[in-house]
This record gives structure tokens, sequence and C-alpha cells, in this order.
């Protein structure tokens, strides 16, 4: 006999996916996903459209409830459902009408970087930290309130909606809840605390809408949704009778009690600090990791955020076509096992943590007459690692406890080379669970384990467990890792001593000159 079921909605930059767990067993009992189109209307700019991305989660939930029926399980089961979403993605729409008033402006666009330059040259000393003390967070464009700003400058729909109070401000996780739960017909507009605290609208420190912020960007608070904990009760979800609705950032349940690495489109770096924020001085990011229920504690986090991970897959694929798909791209990697000196910084959206430099652009150097797409895809794989690494320093510098294995989860990590990549580059085991899904997991979990649904427990002794497998560095006995002949170092010695990674560094320095350069400013690097 199967117990109470829990449902998670996984909208990520790139596919939907409805997945629904056991909540005895946490086993995957079914799923279904959908790839999510993004358009390039210019250069850096990423939009997707959000009535394409309401009819995937629809999809999703009616095949997944299709499959789950042919399986002879009663979908009437599903006490809750949950959502884990791409955080930034910022979109208005129509509370009268219903629709859209312009694309949902992803994450990783770019086309804010003017308004971002106007915001810092008006503070003191042109700090771009200059609201971290509230929000956790440099102004950069990779957050939503200057998608919004963009927004409320350049479409006249959405300048006559706000002056016409018609107006809803979202991320993807309010503009779902909204329609999920009624729509223009008394639908729930609320976000969760993780969500609000990527905006730079939210005070991390009074866990609400901060009034100056919202004078600082010029936004009225009147669009903003409610903010809510990541594990409560909303609303009912019109698709089906019986679930409850609730909502969650991108959470990988493992970090509630450890830290995580999800590799997606993006890839990013979490360690829980627990109920203070800590705030970062190597260029990481302080945010809100969940607060799992109405009246518990925040939690907090500093997280590392890498824009380009997944996203340069798709970028060989689409783009230069010499792969078919991510398999193929593991494939040709391992044909070679080595980049022979070619390195690939894919700054296409710019530089996050810990550079914050939204002008940089992306490099390939170490090129030579036998460079060939093989050594190409495994510089492309050593890219996600590398960046991993520069952002894994920075948490160690900021935490002072080094940390002895990274857990990880998401798309990418089904590319065994690449874990065995990260591992060597890390110098730590790298821990992948053999079920790919905890952030989906985590969402269904703390969906079960909101008051009145109560069919999950989040005490860690209740919590099932799931199997992993271990990618140990691969290190012979002349003192080098055998892959790739990284060099070894301890954590007291220069990031130079590997030398890939001083190679790659000095990239990312090249590009940040460069852009400086451009931008007609000039800068001293010292080492």
């Amino acid at each position: 006999m199967l117990g109470p079921l829990v449902a998670a909605i996984d909208q990520g930059t790139s596919s939907t996916r409805f997945l629904v767990f056991n909540s005895t067993t946490a086993e995957l009992l079914s799923h279904h996903q959908v790839e999510i189109k993004q358009s390039f209307p210019k250069e850096g700019w990423v939009e997707e459209d959000p009535k394409e991305i309401l009819q995937s989660v629809y999809e999703c939930m009616e095949r997944t409830c299709e499959k789950l029926t042919q399986l002879n399980i009663d979908i009437s089961n599903i006490k809750a459902i949950g959502v884990t979403n791409q955080r930034e993605t910022t979109l208005v729409w129509d509370k009268e009408t219903g629709e859209p008033l312009y694309n949902a402006i992803v994450w990783l666009d770019l086309r804010t970087q003017s308004t971002v330059e106007r915001l810092i040259n008006k503070t003191p000393g042109r700090n771009k930290n200059h609201l971290k003390h509230k929000t956790g967070l440099p102004i950069s464009t990779y957050f939503s309130a200057v998608k919004l700003r963009w927004l409320m400058d350049n479409v006249n729909e959405v300048h006559e909606a706000i002056v016409s109070h018609r107006a809803m401000f979202g991320t993807i996780d309010s503009w779902l809840i909204w329609c999920l739960t009624g729509g223009k017909s008394g639908g729930v507009h609320c976000t969760d605390v993780t969500n609000a605290s990527r905006t730079m609208l939210f005070n991390i420190h009074t866990m609400d809408w901060d009034p100056e912020l919202c004078k600082y960007f010029g936004i009225p608070m009147e669009i903003l949704p409610r903010v809510r904990s990541s594990s409560e009760i909303y609303g009912f979800v019109c698709f089906l009778d019986r679930p409850y609705f609730y909502v969650v950032g991108n959470l990988c349940i493992k970090f509630v009690f450890f830290m995580c690495f999800r590799y997606g489109t993006g890839c990013f770096l979490l360690r829980n600090t627990g109920a203070k924020p800590v705030m970062s001085d190597h260029g990481l990011l302080t945010t809100v990791a969940y607060k799992l229920g109405r009246d518990k504690p925040a939690c907090y986090a500093l997280e590392g955020s890498v824009a380009i991970a997944g996203a340069v897959v798709r970028w060989l694929q689409d783009n230069l076509g010499i792969i078919g798909s991510s398999e193929e791209l593991e494939k040709l990697a391992a044909s070679v096992g080595t980049s022979y000196g070619c390195y690939f910084v894919p700054a296409f959206s710019g530089l996050y943590a810990p550079y914050w430099e939204p002008s940089a652009r992306g490099i390939i150097c170490g090129l030579t007459q036998f460079t060939n797409k093989s050594h190409l895809a495994f510089a492309a794989l050593e890219a996600v690692c590398f960046q991993t690494r520069e952002i894994l320093d920075a948490m160690n510098q900021d935490s002072g406890i080094p940390l002895t294995q990274l857990q990880v989860d998401g798309g990418m990590t089904s590319n065994r080379l690449l874990m065995q990549l990260q591992a060597d580059i890390l110098c730590i085991p790298v821990v992948k669970p053999s079920m790919p899904e905890t952030t989906a997991l985590g969402a269904a979990m703390a969906a079960g384990a909101a008051e009145g649904v109560s069919v999950w427990s989040l005490s860690p002794e209740d919590l099932s467990e799931v199997t992993s497998e271990k990618f140990e560095p691969q290190i012979n006995p002349e003192g080098t890792m055998s892959c790739c002949c990284y060099s070894l170092h301890t954590s007291q010695d220069s990031i130079f001593s590997s030398v890939p990674l001083g190679f790659y560094i000095m990239g990312s320095m090249l590009m940040l000159i460069g852009a400086k350069y451009i931008a007609g400013q000039f800068l001293i690097f010292t080492f």
C-alpha cells in the first residue's frame, strides 16, 4: 500500500517537470518533463513566454497523472504540491485580464546593464554593494528589481497597468501560484522568502519588503506579492480538486542540514550559515535559505552563483553545432581526456560571483592546429569545474571552515566525467545522489511538512535515506591527478599553484580588464 503522495512542480530555466513522490519512502513514482524555449531578441537579452511556461506546467501535470493512473495509483492521494523555480526571472501581468504584459525576462539577461550603471553612479563612492547591508546582494543585472525597473521604463503596457493599478509583479513562482489558484478569479498573489530575497526589494533582516529599497528603485509596493514562509498552505490548485499548494525557491533538501551545489543552466553553491546572515568579504551573496513554517525562524546561506554551466552545453549544441546532445559532449570529452592547453571561460552573461562584472564576455584561449572539437568539449567541462573551484575558495575563506566533501544535484550530475573532474579539481570527494531530483524532492518534502498537510517530517532522524555515489579525487603516486595532471596544493597555497586553474582565473581577469577598458576605465591588478 502506498502512503500519502506529494508532488513538485520543478520549473527551471530550460525545462518544466512535474514529479510525484511517495511520502513514506521518498520514492519517485512518476514524472514528466517539457522543454522551455528561450528567445534572444537582441544580444544579451534572454526571454521566455509566461503562457508557454504555464502551459508546460499543465501538460506535465496531465501527463504525470495519466502515467500514475496507468500504474493503478490513485491521484487523489496527492496531498500537497510544492514548487521549485528559476528564481530571479521577472514578469508583470494584468490582474484583470490575466495576461502577461511582456515576456518573462530571464535571470541571466543583460539588458539592464545601463540601469545598473545608472543606479551605481548615484551611490556614494559608486559602490555596487551600497544595498548589501539590507539585501545581502550587490547591485547587479542578476536580480529582479532592475528587470522590473526596465519593464516600467521601456514597456508602455507595464507603465499603464501600474498607473491604473492593474499590474502584478512576480517571479515565476508567483505567476504559477496566481494562475493555478484561480488567476483573475481570485488567484493568490504571493511568494516565499527565498524568492523574495533575490529581488533587491526585500530586507533579509526584517523579512519583509523594504519601503526604502522600493523607493530607491522607484517601484510601487502595491504590485508586490505577499511574502510567505517556505512551508505553508497557500491555496487550492484549480487543476486538481484535492491538493493544497505550497511554494519554495530552488532548494536541495540535503542543503537544509548540509551544503549543496546545484548544476543546471547555471550552477549555485550554497552553504547553510544558520539563523544569522553572514556577509561575505569575497564576492558571495547572503541570501535566505528557507523558512520552514509561518512561525519558524528563517535560516540563511552564503551563495556563489555562476551564470553559465549547463547553458554551455546548449551553446555548443545550438550555436556551434559540434554536439547533438549532452551525452555526446561527455563522449567527445572522454575520447581525449584532456583539453591540451585549451581554456574556455563561458562568460556569456558576464561574470557572476566572485567578480560581479556584467561587461565581461567569454573567451577561448590556448588554441593550436592540434585543437579539435573534442578538446573544446573537455575545456567546456573544465570551465564548469573551474568556476565551481573559484566559488568554493571564496566560500572557504568566508566561513573559515574548509569543505571536506561536496553534495551535488541537478541535470549535469548525470555526466560522470564532469563529476570526476570536479572531484579532481577540488581535491575533495563529490557526492552525487542516486536520485538526482533532490531539489524537486526538497520542494515536495517541505510541502508535505506544511501545517495542515503534515504527511512528511523534516526532522533529520525521520528523513528517508537517499543513496549516493561518491567520486573520489584520483591521485597517482607521483602526487598529480592522473586524469588531467593538476598539481596538488593545500588550502593555504596560492590558487595559481594549480596551473590550469591559474590559466582560468587569468582568463577571467583578462575579461575584467577588457570590460573596464571598453568602459573607459582602467584597473591595476596585483597578485
